[in-house]
């Protein structure tokens, strides 16, 4: 029984202790949170209004700085606008000199070089007794002029009868002798005209030919400008496609004279450029289409072979009309052997000296026409543009023989 009694005490013990605890838990949720304390932060510093009277602060110092050491605001970055490019100005349209008698009025220019042979031979045929000594030295001098051997036999033979028949000399008389004798070794019948006028299968078409170093391109410039100066309307070929620069030059020597240039890239086919050129000429109706071809060297045997390859692509437009082959008047016996070669791919028709007023020696235009068969047709008697003439042969031994 004590045990029982006991156990229920404990049990109304224990229960008294929960049911305490429970409420004091109900107690602490209902009490109000604890009150903290404002937190109270410093105003940011801002600027103070401006205080008058008693209560106006005393001016505080502050350092100030010199104009010197005031920095300068940085300059704003210049953008350099391009100028819009002009357009090339078209050069002027030169007029080139007439071609009559422009020999004539280069005859002092020509006789600057030339006067050797013609006072040499007027000297030696002034000699009272004309022996054999004298008329081996009238040889050596034609042949030093670069005349050639069988043109010098024959002029030797034909003066030796002619000075025996006159008998008594006066100068005036051996002047008249040896100039009708040097026009008749000239050829003063042969045709020398340029076939540069328009048929009917097209526009003339001249191929210019030569070496490297002739001026063959200088030539061709310079001879549009004698074709302008005769009323031919003028096409250029530039098919000298190997040579740096080259249709540049002949493209500024159109320009001048108002010609069109028909050209194509570096290194190009020439057969193909001078085919163009015609065309090109047809289409425009022009007088005359000149084709400047490679300075290719008379050694090579395939260029020379290509140059023959570019007559024959031009002729599918029609015939060739001109083959003007362009010799330095300087290298003398060198420029017959280029001749030769050159008139074995192509049929020369005319040649163009140049060169003809620096050392060059008169007896080349005898010389290089015996050789090939054809006249000399231009002269080149210096650098200016209007230096090329049509060949007179009267004037040329004018100049040859001197006053």
């Amino acid at each position: 029984m004590e045990y029982v009694i006991l156990a229920v005490v404990i049990a109304v013990i224990a229960i008294g202790a929960i049911a305490g605890l429970v409420v004091s838990g109900r107690r602490r949720r209902q009490l109000p949170p604890k009150s903290q304390a404002p937190v109270i932060t410093a105003p940011k510093t801002t600027p103070q209004e401006p205080q008058v009277g008693e209560e106006a602060a005393p001016p505080t110092e502050e350092p100030r700085r010199t104009v010197e050491e005031v920095p300068l605001p940085e300059a704003p970055e210049v953008v350099e606008v391009e100028a819009p490019a002009e357009a090339e100005v078209a050069p002027a349209i030169e007029v080139p000199e007439p071609t009559a008698g422009r020999l004539v009025r280069l005859r002092s220019r020509l006789s600057r070089s030339q006067n050797s042979l013609g006072k040499g031979l007027l000297s030696l045929l002034s000699r009272e007794h004309l022996d054999e000594d004298t008329w081996e030295e009238i040889e050596e001098t034609l042949l030093t002029a670069d005349v050639g051997v069988a043109p010098t036999q024959e002029l030797v033979e034909r003066l030796r009868t002619r000075v025996k028949v006159l008998g008594t000399r006066t100068p005036d008389e051996l002047r008249g002798l040896l100039r009708e004798e040097l026009v008749e070794l000239v050829g003063k019948d042969a045709d020398r005209t340029v076939r540069s006028t328009k048929h009917e299968e097209g526009p003339a078409v001249v191929l210019v030919v030569g070496v490297n170093g002739v001026g063959k391109t200088t030539t061709t410039g310079k001879l549009a400008r004698v074709l302008v100066a005769d009323g031919r309307k003028v096409v250029l070929g530039a098919a000298d496609t190997f040579r740096a620069a080259a249709a540049d030059q002949l493209q500024t020597w159109g320009e001048r004279v108002g010609a069109r240039t028909v050209r194509g890239p570096e290194g190009g086919d020439p057969a193909s450029i001078a085919f163009d050129a015609v065309k090109e000429g047809i289409a425009e109706g022009a007088d005359t289409v000149l084709i400047d071809t490679a300075g290719r060297l008379h050694t090579k045997t395939g260029l020379m072979d290509e140059l023959g390859k570019v007559k024959r692509v031009v002729e599918k437009h029609g015939p060739v009309d001109e083959v003007l082959l362009v010799l330095d008047a300087t290298t003398g016996q060198n420029g017959l052997i280029q001749a030769r070669v050159f008139a074995e791919v192509v049929d020369i028709s005319g040649i163009v000296l140049t060169k003809l007023d620096g050392t060059a020696k008169g007896g080349i235009v005898v010389a290089v026409q015996r050789e090939l068969g054809v006249p000399v047709k231009l002269i080149g008697l210096g650098e200016g543009a209007d230096d090329l003439a049509p060949f007179e042969p009267g004037a040329f031994v004018d100049a040859l023989i001197g006053d």
